[in-house]
């Protein structure tokens, strides 16, 4: 009893704070999860974090972001973040139909019901792909490759990504033998951050020049407009279940299920193809609109959640865009956790925790992040995006996480650590920018140059 009382205190006391932060987090437009997740995340297994305690850390603040963000989404026009963005088309519509109020409504509550339904999904897929585990371990370094290659053809840029890649993971492979030469050790968390804040570095870079600032030069201040706040309902709090009707309800659910099962696609391709397969063909406008944004919302909550779960549970490996984005710092985290880079073997979440827990750790981090967040949205989502936009600078919030990528990165190798994670940054920011490579293309690619290039010379040894 003693042995389970410490693992589910530090699973419910990390779990409430990763809420309290992240909740917070996702109110502030263009906060995007792996510039902000992975490093917290990090951060939290370096400071010693028992492994029960990281992952409920992880699944709550994943669980917040995702139903805070649709705050500044819809009422204010803005996405609260990279997985928000396929949302902004449908919340405009609503906002000029000029019930805003309802589409932030139904989209949370959409959120807050796939992801009840979305973690015994994921670990039931995971447990049928366990039996397989020792197989695709085995080929780790081919997966990795072929998961590179689809996930790139599937991206933005497309082919333009595809062939961005050798020279990605050339440059990759050369900063890696770099830095090994004068440290006598490889570095990892470095080349990570390094590509989760590439599109950040790029516009320093380019504010600092003449020309490239031109491109970011305003006029004047954005101005925004708050829709007015609105109560539709009776009594203190309303039910998830109740805002949805009978239609949309089974919509997010079945949306929750396939998106679940389907973890190695992009997140933002499924969350636009759930929304059409569920929503698209809808005569009504009005329903239409207001069943999309339930729909693409729980789907953006389905995918995190999948994504990292399934690939933690039955391989160890990070084998979907999820797992090789923002989840990253669950399976390697150097020295604490790690992944082996000439066998494949791991020493993560994988290994430290039963399937049991994760389940068990997962619902009950995700619950107290709805618990607390969906009554904080539902209540007060005017108040908090009326005083995010008044009182809390974005540039402060992006400093801060600045600063504390640079402390990560002299943390794993000083100096030579941050200027690798700046020199990649910005090459990752201009492939992201040019050819919409984005950084789960990006992070598939460092796994390449990893395991997959050492295995391909090996072949030629």
């Amino acid at each position: 009893m003693e042995a389970l009382l410490e693992p589910t205190l530090w699973a419910l006391g990390m779990a409430l704070i990763g809420t309290v932060v992240f909740a917070l987090i996702g109110l502030v437009s263009g906060t995007d999860e792996t510039a902000t997740i992975a490093p917290l995340t990090l951060l939290v297994i370096l400071l010693g974090v028992p492994p029960a305690g990281v992952f409920a850390f992880f699944m709550a603040s994943i669980a917040a972001k995702h139903i805070t963000h649709a705050i500044p989404t819809t009422l204010l026009g803005i996405p609260g973040d990279t997985m928000a963005a396929p949302l902004l088309r449908d919340a405009q519509m609503l906002r000029e139909l000029g019930v805003p109020h309802i589409a932030l409504r139904k989209a949370i509550s959409g959120g807050a019901v796939a992801a009840v339904i979305a973690v015994p999904m994921a670990v039931l897929f995971a447990w049928v792909l366990t039996p397989f585990s020792d197989a695709i371990s085995a080929v780790a370094p081919w997966l990795f490759l072929a998961a590179a290659l689809l996930i790139a053809v599937l991206s933005k840029g497309r082919w333009a990504a595809l062939v961005a890649l050798i020279p990605f993971v050339l440059i990759v492979v050369g900063l890696q033998n770099f830095a090994t030469g004068i440290l006598g050790k490889g570095l990892s968390i470095s080349f990570f951050l390094g590509i989760a804040i590439g599109p950040l570095i790029l516009d320093l870079f380019l504010a600092s020049s003449p020309a490239g600032r031109a491109t970011l030069k305003r006029d004047a201040p954005r101005a925004f407009e708050l829709a007015a706040d609105v109560r539709t309902w009776k009594g203190r709090m309303p039910n998830p279940v109740g805002v949805l009707d009978r239609g949309q309800l089974g919509g997010t659910a079945g949306a929750a299920v396939i998106s679940s099962a389907t973890f190695v696609f992009s997140p933002v391709a499924m969350t636009v193809l759930m929304g059409e397969m569920f929503g698209g063909r809808i005569k009504n406008g009005y329903r239409r609109l207001t069943t999309m944004m339930a729909v693409k919302n729980g789907t953006t909550e389905s995918t995190y959640i999948a994504e990292t779960l399934i690939p933690l549970i039955a391989i160890g490996l990070p084998l979907s865009p999820m797992a090789a984005g923002p989840a990253n710092p669950l399976f390697n985290a150097p020295p604490v956790f790690t992944i082996d880079a000439e066998t494949g073997e791991t020493n993560n979440l994988h290994n430290l925790l039963d399937p049991w827990q994760f389940l068990v750790f997962g619902l009950a981090a995700v619950l107290i992040a709805l618990i607390i967040t969906y009554p904080f949205a539902m209540t007060q989502a005017h108040r908090a995006a009326a005083w995010i936009m008044k009182k809390v600078s974005h540039e402060a919030i992006i400093g801060a996480f600045a600063g504390l990528i640079a402390v990560i990165c002299l943390y794993e190798g000083g100096v030579i650590a941050l200027l690798v994670a700046i020199t990649i940054g910005l090459v990752g920011g201009l492939l992201n920018k040019l050819f919409h490579m984005h950084t789960g293309v990006q992070f598939m690619g460092y796994y390449v140059a990893a395991l997959t290039v050492p295995a391909i010379a090996g072949l030629f040894a």
